[in-house]
């Protein structure tokens, strides 16, 4: 081959790598940012990154745009591996005219999004835009529409992240809301549909860039995000980790580990962990970590409805999802935020495969005009809606209170769990014995000499016949009465007992979660 053919290629690979050119990078770097490729090539495996598409251009003749060199139209995109399982990957350039998106771009991220719902592996997105190229118009419309509907269709299949490493704004919002987890960071990633300046126009309301979409905005506030870490670096290892529980794709298991802890051990901190007194709080996190693999586990959305939480465990080196109740915040009730996460993360596991782990601790669903004007009926029909339609082995745990509809929407036998087992300290009723006892006794206490005395005889006596795991597990609604400190055995054996579960199902288009 001629050498000046082989030049001339070297020289272009060359130009779309340099994006924006040097001084376009030394601002991102200068921001705290790295570039498209920086990003891309510390996430993946050394020397495993493939791209393509480095040569696609835009074809807009308006606005001088004809005269525009727009080096790989904006956005990075290829495949490689992390950990070497195979990944997809598109990351937006921000020094090529910020990242804009315009027709080709768009067709770039289309066309991996495809390539990855064919071979079945994960597509992570790296978003760090301007927006749509203004110039462009319509084009860049559809566009973003041919990217929505590519995370819909793909939805449920192949596990897709979104990374926000930059500002994300107007449409563009939308592929990362759709797709399964949402990465930030503090202080660099910015999402929002209208951003500060259109607020303060039309409403009048001042609000910074930061409050209004920042990382802590949407992992706290908004519930839009999943993760926050404070360093590019650290979210890269981040989304590592989580790569680690996940399946390529809805047809396959998930990754089993070499796991060093015993799969017998026995805990007994468990056994003292939850208080004599009911009404005394303990960390349920204490409770996972004494459960899982070396005490590992990775927590889905940490700061959002922290009254119950979610994440991902191993047990025996197979990846488990935890639906847990928070005693430590609300008592651990369910409001409207706690069952909108905890149904989305419920799905998500059922559509990838991970058997999900619950473990109650719930007095009711939180009272108040607030929640019932908010439509806590609507919000906690969805975790009812997730857990009844998961399909994957399911174990319920009831470690203290299990009261009322939450003890339903926590997963108890008639939602499938397949694995229902109680500690002693387990209460199973409608509700509370103190509100129980009460209304029941309400006669009795009234004509009581000591109407405190006659009260507390009544509590002891409901505790006692009813709110109790003996009377659930007389009934067969409840599987086993365990010791606290052999839970982790119960579970990993209940686990593996269930690996062969198979559901049948009616056929139908879809359901219908009441949304």
């Amino acid at each position: 081959m001629p050498n000046e053919k082989l030049n001339e290629l070297r020289e272009k690979i060359e130009n779309v790598k340099l994006g924006g050119g040097q001084k376009a990078i030394d601002k991102q770097h200068g921001s705290g940012k790295l570039t498209a490729r920086e990003r891309i090539l510390s996430l993946l495996d050394e020397k495993s990154f493939v791209e393509i598409d480095a040569f696609v251009e835009h074809r807009c003749v308006n606005f001088g745009m004809e005269k525009k060199v727009v080096p790989g139209e904006g956005v990075v995109t290829g495949y490689g591996t992390i950990n070497g399982r195979l990944v997809y990957i598109y990351a937006q350039d921000f020094t090529v005219i910020g990242g804009s998106l315009g027709e080709m771009h768009a067709a770039k991220i289309a066309k991996t999004q495809e390539m990855a719902l064919r071979v079945g592996a994960p597509i992570i997105g790296i978003n760090d835009s301007g927006g749509a190229r203004i110039q462009e118009g319509v084009d860049a419309l559809s566009g973003y529409g041919k990217i929505f509907y590519n995370n819909t269709i793909s939805s449920g299949v192949i596990p897709q992240i979104s990374v926000i490493l930059g500002p994300c704004a107007g449409g563009a919002v939308y592929s990362p809301a759709i797709t399964d987890f949402i990465f930030m960071v503090q202080n660099t990633s910015k999402m929002f549909i209208t951003g500060p300046n259109v607020i303060e126009t039309v409403t009048g309301e001042k609000v910074s860039p930061e409050k209004l979409g920042g990382a802590m905005t949407h992992n706290s506030i908004s519930g839009v995000a999943h993760f926050v870490d404070d360093s590019e670096e650290e979210c890269m290892n981040h989304i590592k980790k989580l790569i680690s529980f996940l399946p390529q794709n809805n047809l396959e298991l998930t990754p089993s580990q070499t796991v060093s802890d015993d799969l017998n051990r026995m805990d007994e901190a468990l056994n003292e962990i939850v208080p004599d007194n009911p009404n005394r709080a303990y960390d349920m996190k204490e409770i996972i970590q004494n459960l899982s693999d070396n005490g590992e586990f990775l927590e889905y959305q940490p700061y959002y409805a922290m009254n119950i939480i979610t994440g991902f465990m191993r047990l025996n080196g197979s990846s488990i999802g935890v639906v847990a109740s928070q005693p430590k915040v609300l008592a651990g009730c369910l409001d409207i935020n706690a069952s909108d996460k905890a149904a989305r993360f419920i799905r998500t596991c059922d559509a990838f495969n991970i058997p999900l782990l619950s473990l109650m601790d719930v007095p009711g669903f939180l009272p108040g005009t607030t929640q019932e004007f908010g439509g806590i009926i609507r919000h906690g029909a969805k975790m009812l809606y997730a857990f009844s339609e998961a399909t994957v082995p399911k174990v319920t745990v009831i470690t203290r209170k299990a009261y009322g509809g939450s003890y339903i929407a926590m997963c108890n036998k008639e939602l499938g769990a397949d694995m229902v087992l109680a500690w002693p300290t387990a209460e199973i009723a409608v509700m509370g014995p103190e509100g129980a006892a009460n209304i029941i006794f309400k006669k009795e206490i009234e004509e009581a000499e000591d109407k405190n005395v006659k009260r507390n005889e009544m509590i002891a006596e409901y505790r006692n016949k009813v709110a109790n795991p003996y009377t659930a597990a007389a009934r067969g609604y409840v599987d086993a009465v365990i010791e606290p400190a052999e839970t982790r055995k119960r579970i990993i054996s209940a686990f593996d007992m269930l690996a062969g579960k198979r559901v049948l199902r009616p056929e139908k288009k879809h359901g219908n979660i009441p949304l």
